[in-house]
């Protein structure tokens, strides 16, 4: 096959991305851990107007899952640790396998290399602060900012951080401590070798070329097929790094060029390319899910234009504060504004804006469910419609 139409990409695009296979015996540690590894990246971001946004995709996918099992893999002890946070695609979590193929980058931040500058030139006018920060690392950890802010630290230039912060991040960025936990949302950092699985921090290190290849390939499996930019997007490569790496995974064969239907730039696939049949998904999306969160792909495969609107002012907002896609048979079928009202233990529906070929009424079913379904997972007992969400009234009292 040296072509995809629009609909087959999209089926390969949603198969690699894990949609459509509900897993057999439950969703315990293995499924998450599984699937987590099948994106290979999951996006942190602060905001908590519903959950934590690294917590959805595995929900969107799997189901409703407990949240401990979650968290044993990302912040868990000894060999139940499977996944880290690193800078990936912004900051993320990945399987701990990935701590190899990432080394280059640490390198790179060691050496005040590119975006790593500022931090490193931090590291060399300060040294006594990162030397102190690192020492009570060592006696103290797992350590927040917080806990070691000196009663004299003044917030910096860059993003207001404090000298404190600056040298953990630093510290962080080149692998000296890595995150051992959460405190709320403010990370708590310890030395990689009382947090890390041994058999990840004792493996061999690739040299950078296969290191960047081996995330290529990581990328490509996730997205199913992508251009040149969105592989390159997966894990932040640079296009100098993403150009030769993927010049040498075609030369080697596991890299296949193929057209995509009104796509104006070449793709690439993995494996020999097979749709199957059609994907039968209805799921809400994170903003932050690896399967929207590139956003001309997301219009080329979907025909859905999708920006974030939680940062803007309000009367300039088109859709809402917190909008997730619903994915219903192989389509983006709507923008639905969420808010988890913890203290009434209530799911918000602030509103439901349905895309131009609109729902049908299984469709509306569909979407009830999941908002149900989502209600229940975070433990809010009572689902509320909004007026602009009035059209699932119908559906949701069904549910």
């Amino acid at each position: 096959m040296d072509s995809l139409s629009l609909r087959e990409a999209r089926r390969l695009v949603l198969r690699a991305q894990g949609f459509g296979a509900p897993p057999k015996g439950g969703v315990g540690p293995g499924a998450l851990y599984r699937q987590a590894t099948r994106l290979g990246v999951l996006q942190i971001d602060s905001v908590n107007a519903l959950v934590r946004s690294h917590y959805l995709p595995l929900f969107s996918r799997l189901g409703c899952y407990d949240f401990t099992d979650f968290d044993v893999l990302a912040w868990g002890k000894g060999r139940a640790r499977k996944l880290y946070e690193c800078w990936a695609h912004e900051a993320s979590l990945v399987p701990a396998e990935v701590w190899t193929e990432l080394h280059w980058r640490r390198e790179l931040a060691r050496q005040g290399v590119g975006i790593y500058r500022q931090l490193a030139r931090f590291a060399v006018e300060q040294p006594q602060v990162v030397a102190e920060t690192l020492a009570a690392v060592v006696q103290r950890g797992p350590l927040g900012a917080g806990s070691l802010a000196q009663r004299t630290d003044k917030a910096g230039p860059w993003w207001d951080w404090s000298p404190t912060k600056l040298a953990l991040e630093w510290l962080f960025a080149a692998g000296e401590v890595t995150v051992a936990g959460r405190r709320g949302f403010e990370r708590l950092y310890d030395l990689p070798e009382r947090v890390l699985p041994a058999a990840i921090l004792a493996a061999p290190v690739p040299t950078p070329a296969a290191a960047r290849r081996a995330l290529l390939l990581r990328s490509a499996r996730a997205l199913g097929v992508a251009s040149e930019g969105q592989l390159r997007d997966y894990f932040r490569l640079s296009p100098a790094d993403a150009r030769q790496g993927i010049a040498e995974l075609r030369e080697e064969g596991s890299l296949q060029p193929i057209q995509v239907q009104g796509w104006s730039k070449l793709g690439y696939v993995a494996e020999s390319p097979n749709p199957g049949r059609p994907v039968h998904a209805a799921a809400l999306l994170s903003p932050f899910d690896s399967l929207v969160w590139e956003r001309e792909r997301t219009e080329q495969l979907f025909d859905f234009r999708y920006r974030l609107e939680l940062y803007m002012p309000a009367p300039k907002r088109v859709y809402g504060y917190y909008v997730l896609p619903f994915l219903y048979r192989e389509r983006l079928t709507a923008r639905v504004d969420l808010r988890a009202e913890r203290a009434q233990s209530r799911l918000a529906v602030h509103a439901v804006h349905l895309e131009p070929a609109g729902l049908d009424e299984e469709g509306r079913e569909a979407l009830a469910g999941q908002l149900r379904a989502l209600a229940d997972w975070l433990g809010l007992a009572d689902l509320q419609l909004h007026g602009p969400a009035e059209v699932l009234r119908a559906a949701v009292a069904r549910h």
